[in-house]
């Protein structure tokens, strides 16, 4: 691939408004797309780290020191995820049009403010107003905006888009591993105030990234309705296809998936501890399921996405059904867990990459901002929910084991909507290509 534009692939231009449906973006040059994918997985690890992973560390000496109830601040963290699915609708329009070097720039500002603002609240309310801020911020910044960004200039060119996709989520991944030990080191040595307004300030390097290194022309991918009759108004995306049934199912489908994943990620100790293992076994166990992740990045390319669309998300979200149910069932020995939790993280890896390529490879590139931040919301609003509901389901019925089959069968129907879906869709092409 060398970069230059083909017949197949336009330059790159800008659209206005009343010149039609934009054309897909073109595939920026090699050098170029690799500037991205590095700027991308620096502000990524540092995003996620600072306004997501910081949190669940210290949010119980902030509750110990302050006097402030645990339940809201949670309550707070949660919001915050709300916000964000609700304004990444927003944001996903913007990036449409104007590409994602203004918007995801004015995330890190936002994300400055907020982290900032954290460490200096006076009272409860102001830090839950912070959080409610940080919502803004993670619109802006973490999976959704930087999903749109790569696939837009990676093009039609999939092999690019996918490897650009499985580098950004593969360093994301960690995240954790970087900013939760660095925060509990600083807990300890500062307290809470000090290592938020610190985080605060490892963030604000991440507003030069953005700016500078995120400033490649784009091409307009917000759609414009023409006249069309024929095949081609088939084909053509509109800018109402979000609305549209197959839609709606696959991004109820993954909502589902994702409460699923992180449900059973929070509740897996939990659940071993009461199957008769030690916490420490447990949260080895956990750490395993870490690794799996990782690994199910990096085999995603070269095994799953060779796969047709269908087949590789059914089986990747039937794999994570299957190995939550497993999990319930399976609590001897130590090394029989250890294994399984690999492979259930690995199809939560995997399940990354699906919601990341999913929505480009259905519905083509014309709205794709609009469209990922309503799929990626979804998950989010489901990972706001998931931990309190995980532990509700067991609470309910007792044990974590019942928990757990119950949260396989949510993905199970998860799989069965996907499967209608593309069953309605019947392989009509996008702007990408045929379909499956």
């Amino acid at each position: 691939m060398t970069g230059e534009p083909t017949a197949e692939e336009p330059a790159a231009t800008s659209s206005t408004a009343g010149e039609g449906p934009s054309a897909p973006a073109s595939r920026l040059p090699d050098a170029q797309l690799r500037r991205v994918v590095v700027v991308l997985c620096i502000t990524e690890i540092t995003s996620w780290g600072v306004l997501f992973y910081a949190f669940p560390v210290l949010v119980s000496s902030i509750s110990e020191v302050q006097g402030w109830s645990l339940t809201t601040l949670v309550a707070a963290f949660s919001a915050g995820q709300v916000v964000a699915a609700v304004a990444g609708v927003w944001v996903g329009h913007r990036i449409d049009v104007q590409g994602p070097r203004a918007v995801m720039t004015s995330g890190s500002v936002l994300g400055v403010i907020a982290a900032a603002s954290m460490g200096l609240s006076p009272t409860l309310g102001a830090f839950f107003a912070a959080w409610l801020l940080a919502g803004f911020a993670m619109s802006a910044t973490l999976y959704a905006p930087a999903f749109t960004a790569v696939t837009g200039w990676a093009g039609t060119d999939e092999r690019a888009r996918v490897r650009a996709l499985t580098a950004v989520t593969l360093v994301a991944g960690f995240a954790s591993t970087a900013f939760a030990p660095l925060s509990a080191v600083m807990l300890e040595q500062l307290g809470w105030r000090t290592t938020y307004l610190i985080l605060a300030g490892v963030l604000v390097l991440t507003v030069p990234v953005h700016w500078l290194g995120l400033a490649a022309p784009w091409t307009r991918l917000s759609p414009h309705r023409q006249a069309t009759t024929g095949r081609d108004a088939q084909d053509q995306p509109t800018s109402v296809s979000w609305r549209s049934a197959d839609f709606v199912l696959v991004t109820a489908a993954f909502a589902l998936a994702g409460f699923t994943v992180f449900a059973s990620i929070v509740n897996l100790v939990p659940l071993l501890v009461q199957q008769g293992m030690s916490t420490t076994q447990a949260a080895f166990a956990l750490g395993i399921g870490g690794a799996g992740q990782v690994a199910g990045r990096l085999v995603y390319a070269p095994l799953v996405a060779p796969l047709s669309l269908r087949t590789r998300t059914l089986v990747t979200m039937g794999g994570v059904a299957a190995t939550t149910a497993a999990l319930a069932m399976v609590h001897t020995p130590l090394a029989a867990v250890c294994a399984l939790s690999f492979v259930a993280g690995s199809a939560r890896g995997i399940f990354t990459l699906i919601q990341a390529t999913g929505v480009a490879d259905r519905w083509g590139l014309v709205g794709l901002g609009v469209r990922n931040a309503i799929v990626s919301g979804a998950i989010m609003a489901a990972t706001a929910i998931a931990p309190w509901g995980g532990a509700a389901i067991a609470a309910a019925t007792n044990s974590y084991a019942t928990a757990f089959l119950l949260l396989a069968s949510f993905t199970v129907l998860g799989t069965g909507l996907v499967a209608l879906a593309d069953t309605r869709r019947g392989g009509r092409p996008t702007a990408l290509g045929p379909g499956p």
